[in-house]
């Protein structure tokens, strides 16, 4: 099977690049983009199976992001999900990880659990 390949949009390098780091070790083929604002031109360059976006960045937020690269028929089908800090662990818990329509993972996640969420939400969108 081909490696499933992950977009990790967020603003802070130092997780991006940690996160980056372990994911690879598990097999996935990973890319990072720091600047919400690049994020549809990357997704469209890398062509992921799945994106992780963080909520809160400066210039263009997740949202708008996740906006941009759903209404490009090429990218509509990947499924995207918020990795965020921006809602709590016990609000994903309770709320079984969707919030207005959206999937969220909070931060801090274990890397079992972005694994988790990468595999359950590919699986589920092919």
């Amino acid at each position: 099977m081909d490696r499933i390949r992950v977009l990790l949009v967020d603003d802070e390098p130092t997780f991006t690049r940690l996160l980056k780091i372990h994911l690879e070790r598990r097999g996935f083929d990973v890319m990072v983009e720091n600047n919400g604002a690049n994020a549809h031109k990357v997704a469209r360059e890398f062509q992921p199976d799945f994106i992780f976006l963080d909520v809160i960045m400066p210039d263009v937020d997740g949202g708008e992001a996740a906006a941009m690269i759903r209404s490009d028929p090429a990218l509509e089908h990947v499924p995207i999900v918020f990795l965020t800090a921006g809602v709590s662990k016990e609000t994903t818990r309770v709320k079984g990880g969707v919030i207005g329509g959206e999937t969220y993972l909070a931060k801090p996640a274990s890397v079992d659990e972005v694994v988790r969420c990468i595999q359950t939400n590919v699986k589920k969108a092919s």
